[in-house]
């Protein structure tokens, strides 16, 4: 009897250790395949539930054993525990790591990335790419009214508050919270220095990037942008139409088009510089900050017109006179219609 009790004792040890040995293993063991990768990502929308989170799991095949996740998952609770965000799934990791990275809400954030963009339509589409937030909740606020007022903004000039620039936030960050942060970004922008220098020339932050975003469409020539700003600049103080091609392009919406032609000028609409006085009532596109500063810090000079290189090159022929810039806007026409350049 004794010996039957032993070998009793030593059986259920035994039992005991390998159910210990199995609950380590489903707990421990690695469970996270990704095929050879090291890493990947792995979204989990806001209101998202348990079971929207295991089919994004296992959609992609990337638990080894389902029912040992899923019981490590329920033991600590991850069902009442589920966190929006982007998150860095390793090979090989275990069911209890990667159950306490989703639980603890420890997501990967992202480099949003945006640059010169013409229309607000394109930009909501490029931010949404980036985030959780739609193209059309973006797009909404941007032809929001009431909402701008509190970013001293309206529907023309909503395009200035954005800087181009990479910023690191969430992946699941909402419509709201994107424009605020780019709002506390603006604000960090328009330091001292260049508030400063926008008042010398009497204009806003909101002016300057109106302008800024006409002297990026003009030239692509880092180094000619604060002659090209000069030339508009002069044309203010002057009192001159600013005569801009680029804000007929955007008046009539058609940004291929290489020659503005008389019935393009005759456009009644508040963006054509052609036929209303002073700056356009918003930004053309979102300019780059070499624009911004270009404006800043223009180039003083008494230039008044400025075109096109005969040579294609991208830099421009300034002139002082409407003769001198007429000769060189002669010598312009002629290489478009040497190349066949009509429209």
């Amino acid at each position: 009897m004794k010996k039957f009790a032993t070998i009793l004792v030593i059986g259920f040890v035994i039992f005991i250790s390998i159910k210990l040995y199995n609950l380590y293993l489903g707990i421990n063991e690695p469970n996270v395949n990704l095929n050879g990768n090291k890493s990947t990502y792995i979204y989990i929308p806001t209101g998202a539930n348990y079971n929207d989170v295991t089919n994004i799991l296992y959609k992609h095949n990337l638990i080894i054993n389902r029912s040992s996740f899923e019981w490590v998952a329920e033991k600590k609770n991850y069902i009442n525990h589920i966190k929006p965000g982007r998150y860095k799934i390793k090979s090989k990791m275990s069911n209890n790591a990667l159950v306490n990275l989703l639980r603890s809400g420890k997501q990967e954030p992202i480099n949003l990335v945006f640059n010169k963009i013409r229309t607000k339509e394109r930009f909501a589409g490029i931010i949404s790419n980036q985030i959780e937030a739609d193209s059309t909740s973006i797009l909404n606020r941007l032809n929001d009214s009431d909402y701008l007022k509190k970013y001293n903004k309206n529907k023309a000039t909503a395009m200035s508050l954005f800087i181009p620039n990479t910023y690191e936030l969430y992946w699941n960050t909402s419509t709201d919270k994107f424009i605020n942060r780019m709002y506390i970004e603006y604000k960090k922008f328009w330091n001292k220095a260049r508030l400063n220098k926008a008042k010398k020339l009497n204009m806003s932050p909101t002016d300057i990037i109106i302008l800024a975003s006409i002297v990026e469409e003009e030239t692509i020539k880092n180094d000619e942008k604060p002659t090209v700003a000069g030339v508009y600049i002069n044309r203010l103080h002057k009192n001159i139409r600013l005569q801009a091609d680029p804000t007929v392009r955007f008046a009539i919406g058609d940004f291929e088009v290489k020659r503005i032609l008389n019935k393009h000028l005759k456009i009644d609409n508040p963006y054509n510089t052609y036929k209303y006085n002073g700056l356009p009532p918003g930004p053309i596109c979102i300019p780059t900050i070499s624009s911004i500063d270009a404006v800043l810090n223009y180039k003083h000079h008494n230039y008044l017109y400025f075109c096109a290189k005969d040579d294609f090159s991208g830099y421009h022929s300034f002139a002082k006179t409407l003769k001198e810039h007429n000769k060189n806007a002669s010598k312009y026409r002629s290489a478009l219609n040497k190349n066949k350049i009509y429209k």
